[in-house]
């Protein structure tokens, strides 16, 4: 991004805000791969167009494996919150997160960890869930737990579309290959890679960690999924994707172009450049007022029939390539394993929910679930199913915890 960009970015977005709060968001690609003088411009920037009332952060996401002692202090300084991508234990995580060489990057990406946290830098877990974790997913959670002691997490589907066609090219990834074509990403097809995450998979993956952590981390551990669930019984619209409506994440490549989404970086979703037309003018268009209304209006009827509509509006239409069970297109690919999850915590989340509007604290909930577990498990035998869902034996799930404490 040239200074020119990033100029008009910055000044254009400042001047354009309603509230004193600003976030100024850089992802990529992977963003310090502009280096880290390129960020110290833009803080420089920052401080030229701010308005004296205006509090501005900073967020950043990062595979971190070009983090160093100069990164993490400039983080600090400037008190960028970081979302680390890093998607479980070591096998986990280098089943897909490889240089350009093939090795896996889990190693240099513990040591980005162990920087930030030794700078003290607010530090989010962005966890990808594909087809080499999504099975694990309480060795997952345990990892970023108890291992690192992450308090914050993010669990983000893998959903890779293809068609017939490009399925074979795709299967073999995203890189670039000697003789062979690179493939590019579009939102087009009905199939998925192998690397995706099953619909039901990816459900089975929320639910069993759910039940760890209503159990014993409430209060303690933030994962977005279920903080967003919990805004929605309460009535809340707290992420786009979770959301009736749409089309405040747009996306600013480095030339300057403006995009509607960032999960839309194609050319039909160029709303113009900014250095050709201001900001406000592109965000306030028709054409992108129509693209937010659309996550609502375009839902099949299965969708607005559903009994968990409230928590998930559909998911994000990137994923809708599927159709219902009565041929109407529109479905979410992930729609089975979200409405497993959502009727699955429907009940701790109504206790939540309950409790926040009484003043008290969500984290009551632990004594709930324990009491109720309590009386499901009198005489329960050691080979039978575990109370809690997760699909496992009494005896290897919260029996073993039990009879560890």
């Amino acid at each position: 991004m040239g200074d020119d960009v990033l100029d008009a970015h910055i000044r254009q977005f400042i001047g354009a805000q309603p509230t004193p709060e600003v976030t100024i968001a850089w992802q990529g690609g992977e963003p310090t791969l502009m280096g880290l003088e390129f960020f110290e411009r833009s803080i420089a920037c920052v401080e030229k167009h701010r308005k004296p009332d205006q509090q501005i952060t900073y967020t950043i996401q990062t595979n971190g494996t070009r983090l160093d002692e100069a990164w993490c202090a400039f983080f600090k300084t400037h008190h960028f919150l970081v979302g680390l991508s890093m998607d479980g234990p070591k096998a986990m995580h280098n089943a897909y997160r490889v240089d350009k060489g093939g090795a896996g990057s889990f190693d240099q990406v513990r040591r980005g960890w162990k920087l930030l946290r030794q700078h003290e830098v607010d530090v989010n877990i962005l966890c990808t869930i594909h087809a080499a974790n999504a099975d694990h997913p309480l060795e997952v959670y345990r990892f970023f737990r108890d291992e690192l002691h992450a308090e914050f997490m993010q669990f983000i589907p893998i959903v890779e579309r293809a068609t017939s066609q490009s399925l074979p090219l795709v299967n073999r990834g995203w890189s670039e290959r000697p003789g062979s074509p690179r493939a590019l990403y579009t939102q087009t097809g009905s199939l998925v890679s192998g690397r995706s995450v099953g619909a039901r998979q990816f459900g089975r993956f929320l639910c069993a960690i759910f039940d760890e952590w209503v159990r014993r981390d409430v209060g303690k551990v933030f994962v977005q999924a279920f903080d967003v669930a919990l805004g929605s019984w309460l009535g809340q619209h707290n992420l786009c994707i979770a959301s009736p409506t749409c089309g405040n994440a747009l996306a600013l490549e480095h030339n300057g172009d403006l995009y509607s989404c960032d999960h839309y970086v194609e050319p039909g979703y160029l709303l113009g450049n900014i250095l050709e037309k201001p900001i406000t003018e592109l965000v306030d268009s028709d054409r992108q007022r129509k693209f937010g209304r659309d996550e609502l209006d375009s839902l099949p009827q299965y969708c607005r029939d559903c009994e968990v509509l409230f928590a998930c509006y559909g998911e994000c239409p990137r994923n809708r390539f599927i159709d219902t069970p009565g041929g109407e297109p529109g479905l979410n690919y992930l729609c089975a394993g979200y409405k497993q999850f959502f009727n699955h915590i429907e009940e701790p989340m109504t206790v939540m929910a309950n409790l926040l509007r009484q003043g008290r604290s969500a984290d009551e909930v632990m004594g709930w679930c324990a009491e109720r577990d309590q009386l499901r498990i009198s005489g329960l035998g050691r080979n039978e199913p575990c109370p809690c869902g997760s699909g496992n034996k009494y005896k290897r799930c919260h029996g073993l915890s039990r009879r560890q404490g």
